[in-house]
């Protein structure tokens, strides 16, 4: 604000009135600067955190590479072999991806060399799909004209069967003013990649639910008429597990959400690069109850069976839990969680017991258990809603 020239013409009101108003504007460049410096602060935090996951990754992808290249001289049979490429290479993928979203400004070298992709083979049949823009007519009000087109080619598969998609974008200029359109290039999960989604949810359907790993898949393949190496397919999962994360998070979310959840944990063989040995790693599912009207599993992949993994994934969460006796979920019903044990596992000792010990205990629990379980059938069909 301008000052009187003098001010010692102005009355006491008058100064009170102009001082108020000085250390309000005071204030409010207190706050401008408070809110720059907050902000700055953030965004510096967020450089830090950017910069320390970049690190780790690029870590992460060295020690890949030299398992990648040093892996013969492990003890390994053939199938196992072939799994850790596979893994590598999808982890290889993954990481790659999510160093590209870090930097999405720079240019990340993928791989010391990138191969140029091969044409796909002429014989496949081929599909055209067009795309043009939906006007031509250009905003200075003259028709537009089309001057040519750009092609790509996008390799779809059904079981046996491969075709190919061919994306047709028409170019249209305008003659009076010289500007050219095109339709939108159409979403794809890879970008700039050969794999349609019919291809990609063909590929994570055969290993993770068909469990065909990638080598076999490879073999397969062939058979349709095009090998596609397995460190390609391997890439690709990788690539799908990032642009699916959200997905999980959003179920992880959403399966909290319910009242009551099963948990259980499965142990798995993971290959330890460099030991030539395996490693008992564990896959804790969490699923809705049979009765509630989400149908949803969430798998979460942790090294080990610690209870710390069961605590991260249900942090927060202050349900009822369905689950064995397992030690590992102890310290949640500590912290709010019920415990709801699973009747099945319980079964399960008793008729152990009558089958190796001719238990008189286990004689007389079993026949509980058929009651209980004939109340559920009788359960399964009744709507709670309509309960009086």
């Amino acid at each position: 604000m301008d000052l009187p020239a003098d001010l010692n013409a102005l009355s006491p009101e008058q100064l009170r009135a102009l001082a108020a108003q000085l250390i309000a504007q005071v204030e409010d460049r207190d706050r401008e600067i408070d809110e720059k410096t907050r902000e700055g602060g953030e965004k510096e935090r967020e450089l830090r955190y950017r910069q320390t996951r970049i690190d780790q990754l690029t870590h992460e992808i060295s020690i890949l590479r030299r398992q990648q290249f040093g892996r013969r001289s492990e003890q390994l049979s053939s199938d196992q072999m072939n799994l850790l490429d596979e893994a590598i290479d999808t982890d290889l993928a993954a990481i790659e991806v999510e160093l590209e979203q870090l930097q999405p400004q720079a240019t990340v070298e993928l791989s010391p060399q990138q191969p140029k992709r091969a044409a796909l083979p002429a014989q496949l049949l081929r599909t055209e799909i067009h795309h043009e823009p939906d006007c031509t007519v250009c905003q200075c009000g003259c028709e537009r004209v089309r001057i040519g087109e750009d092609i790509s080619e996008k390799l779809d598969y059904t079981p046996g069967v491969f075709t190919v998609e061919r994306h047709i974008r028409g170019k249209w200029v305008c003659r009076n003013c010289e500007t050219l359109i095109q339709a939108a290039v159409p979403a794809h999960v890879i970008d700039k990649g050969i794999p349609t989604t019919g291809l990609l949810a063909s590929v994570l359907v055969a290993k993770y639910a068909d469990h065909l790993p990638l080598y076999r898949q490879e073999q397969i393949f062939a058979r349709a008429g095009l090998a596609i190496p397995r460190s390609t397919l391997g890439a690709w999962v990788g690539t799908c597990g990032v642009q699916l994360q959200p997905l999980v998070d959003a179920l992880h979310q959403e399966i909290l959400q319910q009242s009551v959840l099963h948990a259980d944990e499965t142990p798995v063989q993971m290959l330890s690069p460099g030991k030539g040995k395996t490693h008992r790693a564990y896959l804790w599912a969490y699923t809705p109850t049979y009765y509630s009207e989400l149908r949803a599993v969430v798998y979460d992949f942790a090294d080990s069976r610690a209870g710390e993994h069961a605590r991260a994934f249900l942090a927060g969460w202050q349900g009822k839990l369905v689950c064995d006796d397992y030690s590992g979920y102890k310290a949640g019903f500590q912290q709010g969680i019920t415990e709801i044990g699973c009747a099945a596992h319980a079964r399960r000792k008793f008729f152990d017991l009558h089958v190796n010990h001719s238990s008189q205990i286990a004689v007389q629990a079993l026949p509980f258990f058929a009651a209980l379980y004939d109340i559920e059938r009788d359960a399964a069909v009744l709507d709670a809603r309509r309960a009086t």
